[in-house]
């Protein structure tokens, strides 16, 4: 697919965990709004792809590997990547299942690719922003860390974190003229179990789950200078799941 129109450079966007998903359609977004992408994943393949992909339509990308689960990771991904105009913290994964079942690693795990890794990224990277008076923060956060799901205590920790991070860092950074926004998506099929998404999806208010691209579109307006009066704030993406 090509863009209709690609705006002008609008400087760098480093998005976490790009290489599918939500994230992936977060870079395809910015990308359209003018931003040079740099796609971050652990798939050297994936995210050459996801280049090509933006490059197609139009817009430019380059793309940085790291796990970021392992310590130092952040760190040295903000060094690579330089000053950045907006970040967005995507990258991580979720586990479900019975709290009994969840073991010590994983749970560690969880935490470290879901929480540390923003707050390191941010750490990096933020004072940056506050030094040159703009920039732009977006926390993918999830529902999960809004409301009880059975199977989601973990997980749903790490999202609520993440949020309570957000704003602290709004408090932090905005005076300086940088915004710190939330973006909490319900239900989206990202590659997960597709029968558990299609489950969770029936229970919102539109009685569906989400595409990606939904998503996305919400993450690439907040960071753009369209919210320019927007930060401090959680915005749910999901269908009125939390509202009921």
């Amino acid at each position: 697919m090509t863009a209709t129109t690609i705006n002008e450079n609008r400087g760098a966007a480093l998005v976490t965990g790009a290489t599918s998903g939500i994230g992936q359609a977060a870079a395809f977004a910015l990308a359209d709004q003018g931003f040079e992408v740099i796609v971050h994943g652990r798939d050297i393949v994936r995210g050459a792809e996801t280049v090509k992909a933006i490059e197609a339509r139009g817009g430019r990308a380059r793309f940085v590997a790291a796990d970021l689960s392992e310590p130092g990771a952040a760190a040295g991904l903000a060094a690579t990547v330089g000053p950045v105009d907006v970040l967005v913290n995507n990258a991580g994964f979720s586990w479900f299942g019975p709290t009994d079942q969840l073991d010590e690693a994983t749970f560690d795990e969880l935490f470290a690719a879901n929480v540390r890794s923003a707050y390191q990224l941010v750490a990096a990277l933020a004072p940056g922003m506050a030094e040159r008076g703009h920039g732009s923060i977006v926390s993918v956060d999830s529902m999960a860390g809004h409301v009880g799901l059975s199977g989601a205590a973990a997980y749903g920790a790490t999202k609520a974190a993440l949020t309570a991070m957000s704003r602290a860092w709004a408090a932090e950074y905005s005076p300086a003229g940088v915004r710190v926004n939330t973006v909490a998506p319900g239900p989206a099929y990202t590659g997960a179990d597709e029968e558990l998404i299609t489950g969770l999806g029936a229970t919102t208010l539109l009685g569906r789950a989400a595409q990606p691209k939904e998503i996305a579109e919400v993450i690439a307006f907040v960071a753009s200078d369209k919210a320019s009066y927007i930060t401090g704030a959680i915005i749910p993406v999901d269908g009125g799941r939390t509202a009921i």
